[in-house]
């Protein structure tokens, strides 16, 4: 196991007005699963390359287990990368294409058969091992590409978004074998994912980028219950974030937030100094029957989804379009009229100009 640190990386693309990565600081310790997420073009897989020895760094440091790494080949740095294409041999069995990276550092044949059939065992692979890659499914050459990354017993294990490829029902399966793989080795990873949910189920402590510039770093629970602005709230939960427009009012324990068709009490001290706020409030946190404390909103359903064991409404109201996740027997149909009823204690609140939460 090692820690994966990176100190000032800057990444500057040859004719480009700005940085691709403009300073970034990240250290993953030793027997971390991270994620990085993000949208397209946010840095995420340009980081990861740059650990891999496959970007050229413009200005920082790398360093694996106190190791500086920053300007050694790949073959020199003691990882293993799982690729979204898998990147097989199609001309070597699977056993090769695992072997391949044992052979080039000429490990003995004996070394190379226990290495290779203990991942084969573990993944599920041993009556694969004389096929070509051609005569396997996707799930299984993904599994080949994990495998071949596995028997190296690298320092740090690199994914880039590995189950791309994969259709929902395979990288559910992937998904849970990951964890598995991760929690067996306990080798040091970084993962990159634009998924959510591949986030907050593999992932001990995710990161979210932006144009790449760190918004948040923490936990999935922590990212999921407390985003740090609203590109993060926005970014995680499905359906996303409602966010609404609204202005504070009152002091002390008089707060009020109001919006066009709604006025929500405010906890004392939860929007200092600010009067321009956004209120965030997940689907979940929106019902269609009334609880101690709820604010009323009405409006009308423009389109319904079911999605077998719940339903999401979408409804326009005067404060803008909402999003609820209730019940999958709700009776509620496009054109209805209906109340809508926020829990106070469930907002999220942010300042209007900086998106910061408050």
């Amino acid at each position: 196991m090692a820690q994966l640190k990176l100190t000032g990386i800057v990444k500057q693309y040859d004719g480009a007005p700005s940085p691709a990565i403009p300073a970034l600081d990240l250290t993953i310790e030793s027997g971390q699963m991270v994620a990085l997420v993000g949208p397209s073009g946010c840095g995420k897989s340009t980081t990861l390359r740059m650990v891999a020895g496959l970007e050229e760094v413009t200005a920082g440091h790398i360093y694996i287990a106190d190791r500086e790494v920053t300007h050694l080949p790949p073959a020199e740095r003691d990882i293993a990368m799982v690729f979204q294409s898998y990147a097989l041999y199609p001309h070597m069995t699977v056993f090769e294409n695992m072997a391949f990276g044992l052979r080039i550092r000429k490990a003995s044949d004996a070394e190379i058969t226990t290495r290779v059939h203990a991942a084969a065992q573990s993944l599920d692979l041993m009556p694969y091992l004389q096929r070509l890659p051609k005569a396997l499914s996707g799930g299984q050459r993904q599994r080949v590409a994990i495998g071949r990354a596995l028997v190296r017993e690298p320092r740090v294990f690199l994914f880039d978004e590995p189950l791309s490829n994969l259709d929902a029902k395979l990288r559910g399966e992937m998904r849970r074998e990951i964890a598995r793989i991760h929690r067996q080795t306990q080798t040091t990873s970084m993962y990159v994912t634009h998924d959510q949910v591949e986030a907050m189920t593999l992932a001990d402590v995710i990161v979210v980028l932006r144009d790449g510039r760190v918004q948040q770093i923490g936990t999935p629970q922590a990212i999921y219950r407390t985003p740090a602005n609203t590109f993060v709230a926005g970014f995680f939960g499905t359906p996303s974030m409602n966010f609404v427009a609204a202005e504070v009012s009152g002091s002390g324990t008089d707060l009020m937030a109001s919006a066009s068709g709604f006025n929500l009490p405010l906890a004392a001290g939860a929007a200092p100094n600010a009067k321009q706020i956004v209120v965030g409030l997940r689907p979940e946190g929106i019902s269609l029957t009334q609880q101690s404390g709820d604010v009323e909103i009405r409006g009308a359903i423009t389109s319904r989804e079911l999605l077998g064991s719940e339903t999401v409404l979408y409804v326009d109201t005067v404060a803008g379009p909402l999003t609820v996740r209730t019940a999958a027997d709700a009776s509620a149909s496009p054109g209805d009229q209906i109340a809508l009823w926020m829990n106070p204690q469930a907002v999220h609140l942010f300042d209007r100009a900086s998106e910061q939460r408050l």
